[in-house]
């Protein structure tokens, strides 16, 4: 398999046989930012005020704690972020993931028993949805976390089209 360097945020990179790399939309980022200042944030709050009404403005110190995890997750989701991407080949669809344990999943379209669309009602609220695909063997079930509602049902539809025209020869 041929790559070049990681497609960025809507960015197209070639993969062999012509497939195309595509990321996820930047609404999944802003959601999990989102949730990660408000679970954050209220963590600032729960341990500062508590330890300065009773232990003293010294102690409430501790609640910079939260507030440092909002710095480092805030990075840490973005590298992630863009770490996501897929590709439809002829017979297969990759899915690549992960900074630091990098993780590319091959899933051929003969072995797909299910694609479902799902969407949590956090996700339904920022307009996105994922795509999750089962197949034989549960260790090769993979996802396409926080597309486009849109873009994951033409994908479970083309995914299903295409899983039923490579299975029909079994």
């Amino acid at each position: 398999m041929e790559t070049g360097s990681p497609a960025g945020p809507g960015g197209v990179e070639t993969v062999g046989g012509g497939a195309a790399w595509t990321g996820l939309p930047p609404g999944l980022l802003r959601m999990r930012r989102l949730l990660l200042v408000l679970w954050l944030g209220l963590a600032t709050a729960g341990v500062g005020v508590p330890l300065g009404l009773l232990a003293g403005p010294a102690w409430a110190a501790f609640a910079l704690l939260p507030l440092a995890g909002i710095g480092w997750g805030w990075v840490v989701l973005g590298r992630n972020w863009r770490s996501w991407r897929y590709a439809e080949r002829a017979d297969d669809l990759l899915i690549s993931r992960g900074v630091l344990w990098r993780e590319e999943t091959v899933v051929p379209y003969g072995r797909m028993q299910l694609v479902e669309v799902t969407s949590g009602p956090v996700e339904r609220y920022f307009g996105l949805a994922g795509v999750q695909l089962h197949t034989a063997a549960a260790s090769t079930d993979a996802r396409i976390p926080g597309l486009d509602p849109a873009e994951a049902e033409r994908l479970r539809d083309r995914l299903t089209e295409l899983g039923e025209a490579r299975s029909a020869g079994l």
